[in-house]
C-alpha cells in the first residue's frame, strides 16, 4: 500500500478538499491537517508582498520526507496510513493557502504527531524559499534549507 497518497509543488491555488480526499480511508478514525497561509507580518513587520521558489528536486524531497515521517511514526504497531501534502510557489497574496498537509491513522494520537512532524520536516528539509517583502520596501529571503 502506497502511503503517500499526494505529494505536489503547485503554481496555482491549492485545494483543501483534494488532500482530504487524498487521505480518506475506512479504517482511518483520525485525520490531523494543517493548512498554512500567507500573513501580513513578520517578525514584527508588516509584509506586503510573497513569493515562493522551489527547487527542482523539491518534489522529490518531499516525497523522501513523507517516506520517513511514515516509517518512522509507524513504528509501534499503530501505523500512520495516509499522508497528504501541497506546497504553493510563485507569488502568493496575504490570505493565499501556502502549504496543506494531512495525516491520517488509525488514532487521533499517531494523526497528530504525524500531522506535525509533516509539516516541520517539509520546512526544515524540502529547499522552498520564501521571498517576502515588507512595506518599507526591504526584503528578505527565508529558505528551507
Amino acid at each position: 500500500m502506497d502511503h503517500i497518497t499526494l505529494a505536489g509543488i503547485r503554481e496555482t491555488p491549492l485545494s483543501v478538499d483534494e488532500v482530504i480526499d487524498a487521505v480518506g480511508e475506512p479504517r482511518v478514525g483520525g485525520t490531523a491537517f494543517f493548512i498554512g497561509t500567507v500573513r501580513d507580518h513578520d517578525h514584527g513587520r508588516d509584509v506586503s508582498a510573497l513569493t515562493y521558489s522551489a527547487h527542482p528536486s523539491a518534489e522529490a524531497e518531499m516525497r523522501r520526507v513523507m517516506e520517513k515521517v511514515v516509517a518512522d511514526t509507524s513504528e509501534d504497531g499503530r501505523p500512520v496510513w495516509k499522508v497528504a501534502a501541497l506546497h504553493r510557489v510563485g507569488e502568493l497574496r496575504i490570505g493565499d493557502i501556502a502549504v496543506v498537509v494531512a495525516a491520517a491513522a488509525e488514532h487521533r494520537e499517531e494523526a497528530f504527531a504525524a500531522c506535525r512532524r509533516l509539516i516541520d520536516d517539509i520546512k526544515a528539509e524540502v529547499p522552498i524559499w520564501k521571498h517576502q517583502v515588507f512595506n518599507e520596501g526591504d526584503a528578505e529571503w527565508v529558505g528551507a534549507c
